[in-house]
């Protein structure tokens, strides 16, 4: 699902303006994002938490010439943990229908 397939799917249900959803989606996306760039966790009750974690400076090797090794710096990266509901709702998948 893309965001805009998200907004027509909730423009259809409110009966809103796609362009009102479509400004409502975008800001909500980006306050989130303004929040994890700032280093702060969101947490979505029911559905799971973002949070900034900090990820350690380690080597690694260049696959074409693995002799080589290269150090991979120190970086922030966002992390998400899912809510127990959302848990619960992934678990009830079948594998099979997974794409």
């Amino acid at each position: 699902m893309t965001k805009r397939d998200l907004v027509v799917k909730i423009a259809k249900e409110t009966k809103l303006i796609q362009n009102d959803v479509a400004d409502v989606v975008q800001m909500t996306l980006d306050y989130v994002a303004d929040e994890l760039a700032a280093g702060n966790t969101i947490e979505l009750r029911n559905f799971g938490v973002f949070e900034v974690k900090i990820r350690k400076s380690r080597k690694g090797r260049n696959p074409n010439r693995p002799k080589n090794e290269v150090v991979i710096p120190e970086r922030a990266v966002v992390k998400f943990r899912a809510g127990k509901e959302l848990k619960d709702r992934v678990e009830k998948l079948n594998t099979k229908s997974v794409k």
